[in-house]
């Protein structure tokens, strides 16, 4: 048996009534003496622990009543409007002071319903916090309520002793487990998680390399001070695998110090997931604070500004609102993640929540802590998977990560891709990862080309020049503004604080903007997707200044491009008719434009360091030489006028360059039409029954007289291809269902007509 003594502070209402209170607990009855308070308080503190297993609040020793006094100008407040009365008020007030386990001083203010906690090397400086935290309560009350509390006489203290006994089957606290916590169970999972025998492919540290210093402090404000704490730094810098470090070491020093500590890890949108009527998710919410009180929990909360956006209309009316009233007095202790501009964004919207909380920043760390880092996940690799990570492979997946991740911070991002590697040698059950390893990996999650990864690779200017003329027929000089950039992209002479390029794409519609586009983005980006990484949107969708948030995001919910960029981050992004967008389009895309990083409402940041951004315009195109086929005087100058007259210059300022597509000759036209006819040739029906396609030059011919408009340049080719050629070959081919392993020679003479040649 262990003995519990719990304070109980009790108040003479009148000459047959008293009412008596645990502190700490929100526990309060009235009856008729002291002795009928304590039986009905015991009673409930026994049938609570034959219930759950679990004694509620906080068991003191020493506990000893004590008084202070404190200065207040009572005040009325009307809209954040305040008006103090003519002079102040000297309250006498009492706190409940008592050890908890020996470990730290707890001090309550029951009339005040406050409480905190302090170190015993701290128990002098008790008096000043005690005046401190009731002048912050009492700002609070309405005039009133202060003089109500003027009319309260000194209470008394005495105490409640519970015997149990913790020797049964030992759960969470050090007492029999034999509640379940429904609402817990439901929206959380308990931490530290007990690793499973998992596969062998999952390799991930479970300690904070090099950040020990820091597990240490955050340990400590967690389990002595129970403050509550937001861990901040930026993607990667490893805020979830320091507070899981300190959540291990709090739990493996719980014996010693006396700790009934629990831990819990929760997605914020959690809370409202299932919510079906008004009021259901507070309901919710306030179940999940009563279930933490009883475990002793700390919530966890790895995405903590989602709480200003989850709940309500606004962060006034969210969740972190309704959990700021709990936060400050000590019934919810919460500890969570986010970004530096995610915190700075919780300070505007709702500054009193942030303030209930202690921010620890995260370090960058330096150059030798990383490799330390990356030689400790090798040493680890060896040891649990048997596989080995050569010391050149360590240094060339810290430099490519280090030159093509700028946005994401060691040592997350090098543990990750080194995890997927370690991964991948186990399917291909290999005992070695080399730098070819390394390589292949990141080729398989950017779609880099190898050559941009390896310095002992050339690159080859001619097949470079080669690769787009046979994709972009009759725009040379824009080829070469392309293959320009790809060359200062391998060289690593690229703004590594911005995007790869901005682009301009101008000219009348048909000529091959598009086209070019598609083909940087395969250039660059397409090696072993299966994901196209051409990132399109059509920009006439966004003419009205209010369809920003569905662009952007709204703060609650990521926009389309955002949402686009964060799952293809290595891609092109194709503004298709940019001129169309509204003015205050552009003024939200300039910070994307000049820093390469878009911020939301919510503070989240979308990197666009890794894109190539293209626009399209048709700006210019009516005012030069007839559209279509190529005039005697180029458009360039009057297209470069026109986009002028029409953007601001801090936008046009803001592109790298301004290509401008020129007008397509015949020849041209034939030149694209016969590369639709190539392709169509490769077209799952006819490869499925091994049938080869040879076209005459009077195919290509009769398509480039029917398939070419002054208007629309070479756009409606795809058109024609259909109805000239497609359609017919396709009633043709019906006709013929069993033909197989064939060459159909196509040819045109007034209609299509088709001969075979046996193979």
């Amino acid at each position: 048996m262990q003995k519990f003594d719990y304070p109980i502070l009790y108040y003479s209402v009148n000459e047959t009534t008293v009412l008596g209170l645990l502190p700490g607990t929100g526990l309060q009855v009235v009856e008729k003496d002291l002795k009928t308070v304590k039986a009905v308080l015991g009673d409930y503190l026994l049938k609570q622990y034959k219930k759950s297993g679990l004694l509620p609040g906080r068991h003191l020793s020493n506990a000893k009543i004590t008084a202070f006094d404190v200065n207040v100008r009572p005040s009325y407040n009307d809209n954040s409007v305040h008006y103090p009365m003519a002079g102040s008020l000297q309250l006498r007030l009492y706190a409940v002071i008592g050890n908890h386990s020996g470990a730290d001083l707890e001090c309550y203010i029951p009339w005040l319903e406050e409480r905190f906690a302090v170190s015993q090397d701290m128990s002098r400086q008790v008096n000043a916090l005690l005046q401190y935290t009731a002048e912050t309560a009492l700002r609070r009350l309405s005039p009133e309520e202060i003089f109500k509390l003027k009319s309260y006489d000194k209470p008394g203290l005495d105490r409640i002793t519970m015997r149990v006994n913790t020797q049964r089957s030992r759960g969470w606290g050090g007492f029999g487990y034999r509640r379940s916590f429904p609402t817990l169970e439901q929206l959380t999972e308990q931490m530290p998680m007990r690793r499973p025998k998992a596969a062998r492919s999952a390799v991930m540290p479970e300690s904070a390399w090099e950040m020990e210093d820091v597990v240490n402090d955050l340990a400590e404000r967690i389990a002595v001070s129970r403050a509550n704490v937001i861990i901040t730094g930026s993607p990667g810098s490893g805020k979830s695998t320091v507070l899981l470090s300190a959540v291990r070491h709090i739990t493996r020093n719980m014996k010693n110090s006396g700790l009934q500590l629990s831990f819990w890890r929760m997605l914020a949108q959690r809370i409202t997931a299932g919510s079906k009527y008004l009021g259901e998710w507070q309901e919710t919410c306030e179940t999940l604070i009563e279930e933490l009180q009883a475990c002793s929990g700390v919530l966890w909360v790895p995405d903590a500004a989602q709480l200003l956006l989850t709940g309500g209309s606004g962060p006034e009316d969210s969740v972190a609102a309704f959990m700021q009233p709990f936060l400050q007095n000590g019934r919810l202790q919460l500890v969570g993640e986010a970004t530096p501009q995610e915190v700075e964004s919780m300070k505007r919207k709702l500054p009193g929540f942030t303030e209930c909380f202690q921010v620890i920043r995260l370090p960058e760390l330096s150059e030798k802590q990383v490799h330390s880092i990356l030689e400790r996940f090798a040493a680890m690799a060896l040891q649990q998977q048997n596989i080995g990570i050569q010391p050149d492979a360590l240094k060339l997946a810290w430099r490519i990560l280090h030159r093509y991740y700028p946005y994401e911070q060691f040592p997350g991002k090098g543990i990750r891709f080194l995890s997927r590697c370690v991964s991948d040698a186990v399917i291909a059950e290999s005992e070695t990862i080399t730098a070819s390893d390394v390589v292949r990996q990141f080729v398989q999650q950017t779609g880099f080309p190898e050559m941009f990864l390896r310095d002992d690779m050339l690159m080859e200017t001619e097949e470079l020049a080669r690769f787009f003329q046979q994709r972009i027929k009759g725009q040379e000089a824009a080829i070469q503004r392309l293959c320009r950039i790809i060359k200062v992209f391998k060289t690593g002479l690229n703004n590594p604080h911005k995007p790869i390029a901005n682009l301009l794409f101008a000219g009348p519609t048909g000529v091959g903007k598009t086209a070019a586009a598609k083909a940087l983005a395969d250039y660059f980006f397409g090696k072993g997707r299966s994901q196209t990484p051409l990132v399109r949107l059509d920009m006439s969708e966004f003419q009205s200044a209010w369809q920003i948030g569905r662009l952007i995001g709204d703060g609650r919910e990521p926009g389309q491009l955002v949402r686009e960029i964060r799952e293809r981050p290595f891609s092109v992004l194709l503004l298709d008719e940019v001129e169309k967008a509204d003015p205050a389009v552009f003024d939200a895309l300039l910070n994307a434009l000049d820093e390469g990083i878009l911020t939301d409402a919510a503070g989240r940041v979308t990197n666009f360091r890794n894109t190539i951004i293209i626009m399209t315009t048709n700006l210019g195109a009516n005012s030069g030489p007839p559209i279509g086929f190529a005039g005697e005087r180029s458009a360039a100058d009057s297209a470069r006028a026109a986009i002028l007259r029409h953007f601001r210059p801090e936008f046009v300022n803001r592109i790298d360059d301004i290509v401008v597509f020129e007008q397509l000759s015949k020849a041209h036209i034939q030149a694209i039409a016969e590369k639709e006819l190539e392709e169509f040739a490769q077209r799952e029906g006819f490869i499925s029954k091994s049938l080869h396609l040879t076209f005459s030059e009077r195919v290509a011919l009769h398509l480039t007289e029917t398939g070419f408009d002054p208007v629309y340049g070479a756009r409606p080719l795809q058109r024609a291809l259909e109805r000239e050629v497609a359609a017919p070959l396709a009633a043709w081919l019906l006709k013929r269902p069993k033909l197989r392993e064939a060459t159909l020679r196509i040819d045109f003479d007034g209609g299509l007509k088709v001969d075979v040649d046996r193979q």
